[in-house]
Formats: C-alpha cells, structure tokens, sequence
C-alpha cells in the first residue's frame, strides 16, 4: 500500500451520492471510500436497533463530539452522549485499543460504547455517523445502493 499511496488518493467523508462521487473524482480522488451509507442495508452485520437509529435520525441529532482520546468525530446525540457531558463512565475494562487513551482520566471507554452501540444496547452506547447520516429513511439492500450509487445524475 505505501508505493500506492504516491499515486491513489482517496476521497472520504460527507460522500453520500454519485453527485458526490463525481465531485471528488473531478478534484483528483482515484476513488472515494463510503461507510454511512452501508449502516443502514439488510447486510450489515450490527443490530436492527442500530440501523434503525441512522433511519429515524434527522440532521439536528448529528453534532460532533469529542472523544475521549481527544479526537473530533461526529456522533448520533442519544442519551449516551447526552450523559458523558454530565458524569465520568467508570471504565470496566481496558482493550488497549487507541494510545492516547488514558484509562485512569477517560470520559468512558470508547471501544465499549462502540460495541454497546452495535450490539442495539444504544442507552450505554456511542453511534458515531457521517455528516449525512440522518438522509437514510429506509433499510435498504447493499445492491440497492449501489445501483443507486451508479446512477448518472439526472
């Protein structure tokens, strides 16, 4: 991948149709990654409750947060977050997953919050989404959106 690199650039987030797929090629992207749009299809592997949070979400509901690495990302305001601005969440146990983490001053655990979150356990759980997160109104099947995805602008 690190001769690649020189020469692919990949254009990622706030990346939702082919207008925008289109938009990105034309500035010098070799090819766009996606992963907000897949949330909400019958393949992918996390709860019903999960995806259904991206399907009911509306576009005030999406802020960003910081984590508790110290890194901005954008997230779903459910009462998870709306509690790690009131209260510390005891971590329970360590995954050594991110460096900058410092268990004994940490917010929560964010891994945790992740796989709460997937797992449909959304009151102890962190749903982090695109900016475009709140436009999916339905489920959907990945060909579906890929076809979608392929369609010229009209």
């Amino acid at each position: 991948f690190r001769i690649l690199s020189e020469y692919l650039h990949f254009a990622a987030g706030g990346i939702w149709d082919s207008t925008d797929i289109k938009k990105f090629l034309s500035l010098g992207a070799s090819d766009v990654q996606m992963a907000t749009r897949f949330v909400a299809t019958n393949e992918c592997d996390a709860s019903i409750e999960f995806k259904k949070a991206y399907v009911n979400a509306k576009a005030e509901d999406i802020k960003i947060i910081n984590s508790p690495v110290g890194m901005p990302g954008r997230a779903m305001q459910n009462s998870f977050v709306k509690k790690t601005k009131k209260e510390k969440i005891p971590v329970k146990k360590c995954y050594q997953c991110l460096i900058p983490c410092d268990v004994k001053n940490t917010p929560y655990c964010i891994s945790r919050a992740l796989i709460e979150a997937v797992k449909g356990n959304l009151e102890d759980g962190l749903i982090f989404t695109g900016a475009h997160g709140y436009r999916q109104d339905h489920l959907m099947h990945v060909d579906e959106v890929i076809r979608e995805l392929m369609e010229d602008d009209k």
